[in-house]
């Protein structure tokens, strides 16, 4: 019942994603006539779905505060509370981030070694394929276990959605040089070089202005920082696309030269249309929970569907426990040193 456009969106979504893999099954949670209505529009949906009629949905404007207070009632709780029951593998919403993100840390609580979970997201880059963030907003305050964490959880992210063996783990800092940065920043970095068996490679730290040049599979940052950032990039995007458009219908001539630059601009709004990219996690919890944009067209919730799905397959909470048990076992030898 989330997003901008509710179940004409979400619904479709749910079939685009069911049309390339066939095995997908969906339980639809929300208003029941308004999203059987959207699903008889798209033959074959109906067999590969189960409606669960929810009278209480939650607001988009609603406090998480308040919005937990209904969770056994509203159509996001008892969605998650599915992925809690083991009835669904993983869930997937457009609405309230805050309310999700609450309802799921309460009923899916996080993982063992993991202090907070992380909000994750796929960023478009000019290298060879995306890359991964986090955290986006989740944490405004983090301290060394948190980054550490965030970046073994962000590591085995990258292997499952992104097909890497090491990927390349970078902090986000003011700068590359050792020296720079806070201390929280220094002794998370330290801690990751000497992380060698961890299947990722550290490779220090980046800057804001390097995000998307390509030479980090992973980011690393508070969610404070992480938001800006994330928000800084897609006004970039937008102020770009919107840029062209206007410069190309300035003039006659400037018409003619768009029409024949046309496939060059299509592809650029292809890599920047951010339904490509959609579908945000929350990694570190006890369960699959995906946030998927609420201005997402069917594309993009079928992209978030994808990813959810993906991530079940390759039962990445697995790998995330495997890796943190590894770091944990390190600290434990050098403590003891």
């Amino acid at each position: 019942m989330g997003g901008d456009s509710g179940p004409p969106a979400m619904v479709a979504g749910a079939a685009r994603a069911l049309a390339r893999r066939h095995d997908l099954r969906f339980l639809l949670f929300g208003d029941q006539a308004a999203i059987r209505e959207q699903v008889d529009e798209h033959e074959g949906l109906s067999a590969a779905c189960q409606i669960v009629h929810c009278n209480d949905v939650i607001a988009g404007t609603e406090k998480p505060s308040q919005a937990i207070r209904r969770a056994k009632t509203s159509s996001m709780g008892r969605a998650i509370a599915a992925v809690k029951a083991g009835e669904a593998q993983a869930a997937v919403s457009g609405g309230n981030t805050g309310a999700l993100m609450a309802m799921a840390k309460l009923a899916l609580r996080t993982m063992p070694g993991i202090d907070r979970p992380a909000l994750a997201a796929l960023l478009p880059t000019l290298g060879a394929n995306d890359l991964v963030m986090l955290d986006l907003g989740a944490n405004t305050e983090c301290d060394v276990q948190n980054l550490v964490q965030f970046s073994v959880m962000g590591a085995a992210y990258a292997r499952v959605v992104l097909d890497l063996e090491r990927p390349r783990v970078q902090l986000l800092n003011i700068g590359t040089e050792e020296l720079k940065g806070t201390d929280e920043l220094k002794e998370a970095a330290a801690i990751l070089r000497a992380s060698t068996d961890l299947g990722m490679r550290f490779d220090g730290f980046i800057e804001a202005d390097k995000i998307s040049r390509g030479g980090a599979d992973v980011v690393v940052t508070d969610g404070f920082s992480g938001n800006i950032a994330l928000k800084s990039v897609e006004g970039t995007a937008r102020f770009v696309t919107d840029l062209l458009k206007r410069a190309f219908t300035s003039s006659v001539r400037s018409k003619i030269g768009f029409l024949i630059s046309r496939p060059a601009t299509e592809l650029l709004r292809h890599h920047l249309d951010p339904n490509n990219h959609n579908g945000a996690v929350f990694l570190g919890l006890n369960g699959l929970v995906v946030k998927s944009h609420g201005s997402a067209d069917q594309k993009g919730v079928a992209n978030a569907v994808w990813v959810a799905a993906r991530m079940a397959r390759e039962d990445l909470t697995r790998k995330i426990s495997h890796d943190l048990a590894s770091v944990a076992d390190r600290s434990a030898r050098a403590a003891a040193q």
